[in-house]
């Protein structure tokens, strides 16, 4: 499973307009949504049952990265938005740092062990302090979809 297979193209958002936590929630299912990944009436209970796995323990992993997921059985497709923040966002994170780089995974309920693969690829790469420092430093969705291309080819 590679990076440019669970990411929706459409859904790179270069610099979150949002600040604060649950907004960005928000703002990276829209842009699923907006990408057709994920159905409109789907999209206020994605967000509630994101939020309340966030509330159960912060997908802010540390070293500046958030990985919130959802497994949903009105989703279909495993796919992912990534959103940027330049300023940061406050996840809870486990090292009490900002987050600057969010991955939003939304996956199949009938599919645990494609939901596994997914984050194990994402995980692989955000440990990777060049991938999270590039991806970071991208300006344009087209950057961040080169980036996500060359960590592919590794």
């Amino acid at each position: 499973m590679k990076l440019t297979e669970i990411v929706a193209d459409k859904a790179i958002i270069p610099e979150l307009a949002s600040a604060e936590r649950d907004d960005v929630v928000a703002e990276l299912v829209d842009a699923l949504v907006g990408a057709g990944a994920a159905e409109s009436g789907l999209r206020d209970e994605l967000i509630t049952r994101i939020l309340d796995r966030e509330e159960s323990g912060s997908t802010g992993f540390g070293r500046g990265v958030a990985v919130p997921h959802v497994k949903h059985a009105g989703v279909d497709t495993m796919t992912a938005a990534i959103g940027l923040s330049a300023r940061g966002v406050d996840f809870n994170a486990l090292d009490k740092q900002p987050v600057y780089s969010v991955f939003l995974l939304l996956s199949p309920a009938d599919r645990p062990e494609e939901h596994l693969q997914a984050m194990e690829v994402i995980f692989k790469n955000l440990s990777l302090d060049t991938f999270r420092r590039f991806l970071r430093q991208a300006g344009s969705a087209e950057e961040v979809w080169t980036l996500l291309g060359e960590a592919d080819g590794q």
